[in-house]
């Protein structure tokens, strides 16, 4: 009998850290991550540089102050931008750094014009959104001054106020003018109309698209009857995005946040009406995010939830009593692997299992519900171990991934796919779209209550094995929209969803509004991040902060109900609305 090796041992700490950066497990990565806690370094303090670089400075010009390598960090584009534009002046004369420093000036310059001026230098590119490291991307291309050249853009307005709107579509007509190819995907109505030529595929999504309805102008999809195009109607706002729900006003009750001081925040008290729909808007860098995401919702998943995470600085938070939990809905991928897919994420496949096990071949072979599942040995492809995907290491690149040789992506051995459900196997079942398999379990009330749940919130094209890598943003948040309205309502829920509009169409959007004010309906308090206009029209209650975006921003600009925000002189988003043309919902 072998015995293990005496050592010193390393530590708790340290085991639970070898185990999170080497597990295969999702899951077990997942809680470990509930108990860690970021927090600036100790040693430099979050500048990054030891003591003796940090302490280099450089003087912009006679008398004055001078600013060293952390401090032009902190500072965001537009600050940034002006310090290079004083340096640029002072080293004029210097032929060894004037090109250097009109590099600097330069690219900052282009950050500023594609409206990202209240980012911060040191700001982690991991916490960018879409659109914003989307729009970083092409401010490096402006830079380059190339001609000849085809640019594919997906959604470059993502996360940008309808009042930077312009500052884009110049910065894309400018690459047009310099001799450039420009493609945009994108379902903002300002970017359609300033386009030169409109492709609409349709009618619907996955297997009932892949027509194209509509190639020609802005003037002519305008003018397309609405058998043609489902786009023109909305554009040409002959048709609308509506509110079908019943109007409703604050009750006295308010969820509130006292003094959020976090970032650029300025000591606001943000009220939020208990019951109600609310939608916060502002700007981009105005402080949304920090608000509802680094105060409110890390607060309240703190208390309602049991998560670690401290929130951002603010006094207290009141009224958090009249609920019973936090669900936050936000663009998260639901898995980092081909594993998971939209049966795994809302348990359909749970369901699916113990249904193929009861067919009268499974139970003379003895197969039991794991016998159907891709995660445990015995039923899976053994070859692919159940992704149905085989792995294929690119070095320097990213991983790329092919079809399993042995089971040809079905992730199931022969004698599993020998299983049928009204002929389909387990895998053909995963190939199905939500519509195709509500069809099928038309008579199994347990499994169609989770695909009209799916389908009612507009992803009746996705595929049910579809692999959690190929969804969108989008996707992956009405995917757990739909997780949590398959669940008992009983009211008293807080739900906070940042952007959900990012990548939908108008139509699907009224989906998703429909399901909003029906949580609300409920009983629930629904709070949303936002910059669509149809949006911010329907909401019963609006915070918008601003002014403008960084040290421009965090002040309270405007609270109240959705009909009052168009006589706010300070607000963009009034302005946005006003020049948008809607009227205030009928009650």
């Amino acid at each position: 009998m072998r015995t293990a090796k005496a050592g010193p041992f390393a530590g708790v700490i340290a085991d639970l850290e070898e185990s999170f950066y080497h597990t295969d497990s999702e899951g077990f990565q997942a809680r470990l991550t509930t108990f860690m806690v970021s927090g600036p370094c100790p040693g430099c303090h979050g500048a990054r540089l030891k003591a003796s670089s940090a302490a280099v400075k450089v003087v912009a010009g006679a008398g004055a102050p001078g600013v060293s390598f952390p401090q032009f960090m902190s500072l965001d584009v537009t600050a940034a931008h002006a310090v290079a534009v004083k340096l640029a002046i002072a080293l004029a004369e210097n032929d060894a750094l004037r090109e250097v420093v009109n590099g600097i000036e330069q690219r900052l310059r282009f950050l500023a014009d594609t409206g990202l001026g209240y980012l911060t230098l040191d700001r982690d590119y991991g916490t960018l959104s879409g659109g914003e490291a989307q729009r970083v991307r092409l401010a490096t291309q402006l830079g380059m001054g190339l001609m000849g050249v085809i640019y594919v853009l997906d959604e470059p307005s993502i996360g940008l106020h309808p009042h930077d709107n312009q500052r884009l579509i110049s910065q894309l007509r400018g690459l047009r003018d310099r001799g450039n190819t420009v493609l945009v995907v994108e379902h903002d109505a300002e970017t359609m109309l300033a386009a030169d030529e409109i492709i609409e595929l349709g009618p619907g999504a996955g297997t009932e698209g892949g027509h194209l309805l509509f190639q020609g102008s802005p003037a002519a999809l305008i003018a397309s009857p609405p058998r043609q195009t489902r786009t023109g109607p909305y554009l040409s706002r002959r048709q609308r995005v509506t509110k079908d729900a019943a109007l409703k006003s604050p009750d006295g009750t308010f969820l509130t946040v006292r003094e959020a001081r976090e970032h650029n925040l300025r000591g606001i008290d943000a009220r939020f009406p208990v019951g109600l729909l609310t939608c916060v808007t502002g700007v981009s860098g105005s402080g949304k995010s920090t608000l509802v995401n680094d105060i409110l919702a890390t607060a309240a998943a703190r208390k309602l939830n049991g998560a670690k995470s401290l929130p951002g600085r603010h006094r207290h938070l009141e009224h958090l009593d009249f609920f019973e939990k936090l669900v936050q809905v936000d663009q998260e991928p639901i898995g980092r692997s081909p594993r998971s897919n939209p049966a795994t994420y809302t348990k359909l496949l749970d369901q699916l299992r113990e249904l193929y096990a009861t067919v009268p071949l499974a139970k003379v072979r003895g197969y039991k519900a794991s016998r159907f599942s891709f995660n445990v040995r015995g039923g899976r492809c053994e070859r692919c171990q159940g992704d149905g995907v085989i792995r294929l290491d690119m070095q320097f690149m990213a991983d790329a991934y092919a079809p399993c040789p042995s089971c040809d992506g079905r992730r199931f051995n022969r004698e599993t796919l020998e299983i049928l459900f009204h002929g389909k196997s387990i895998a053909d079942v995963l190939n199905l779209t939500v519509r195709e398999a509500i069809t099928l379990f038309r008579n199994i009330p347990r499994v169609l209550d989770k695909l009209a749940t799916l389908d009612a919130v507009g992803l009746g094209y996705l595929k049910l094995g579809q692999p959690a890598t190929t969804l969108s943003g989008g996707e992956a948040q009405r995917l757990k929209l739909s997780l949590e309205l398959s669940k008992r309502q009983q009211g008293g829920t807080l739900y906070i969803l940042d952007e959900p509009t990012t990548g939908l169409h108008w139509v699907d959007i009224q989906n998703l509004m429909d399901l909003l004010f029906r949580l609300r309906d409920q009983g629930n308090t629904v709070i949303v991040i936002e910059h669509n206009l149809d949006v911010i029209n329907l909401a019963d209650w609006l915070i918008d902060l601003g002014p403008g975006g960084g040290a421009d921003g965090g002040d309270l600009v405007y609270a109240g109900p959705r009909e009052g925000i168009e006589a706010c002189a300070r607000s963009l988003t009034g302005v946005a609305l006003k020049r948008w043309g809607t009227t205030s919902p009928a009650p």
